[in-house]
């Protein structure tokens, strides 16, 4: 079987850290393929902080998976995750026997990050264009 050319889309890997549960992808998705779970964890106070000071919390990223048995690799949750957690892997022999195997979990989409190929260098002369305020961080 003949390699597929570079740059073709294959898997989609997860970067974890990167991943704050906001579900962006889950509701942007058109095949409703994405299944994410998290939790909210309190942070403890910084010191020096208001003692009446509402506690800080962090959503903890649980679980996330991908039924590649309904994905359409369209790409729209790696276009608009805000936080840049998804990526295209190079990865595409992940056929199963069946279509619960087709489910893909947080850890093999981890795996797959050895797969994401390093962008192209600019060309020359090339400007790197501003970031859009939302990705990062802020509103």
């Amino acid at each position: 079987m003949a390699e597929p050319p570079p740059r073709s889309r294959g898997a989609i890997a997860l970067r974890e850290e990167n991943c704050t549960v906001c579900m962006i992808c889950v509701r942007e998705c058109p095949d409703w393929c994405i299944t994410i779970d998290g939790h909210a964890e309190h942070v403890p106070p910084e010191e020096g902080s208001a003692p009446n000071r509402r506690p800080r919390s962090t959503t903890v990223l649980d679980r996330f998976a991908i039924d590649f048995s309904l994905c359409m690799y369209c790409g729209i949750c790696i276009e608009t995750c805000p936080f840049d957690a998804l990526f295209w892997a190079t990865d595409y022999a992940y056929d199963a026997p069946g279509p619960r195997e087709l489910i893909a979990e947080k850890g093999r989409l981890v795996d797959w990050l050895d797969g994401v190929l390093v962008p192209e260098p600019l060309d020359p002369g090339a400007e790197i264009a501003p970031e859009p305020a939302r990705r990062r961080g802020r509103a």
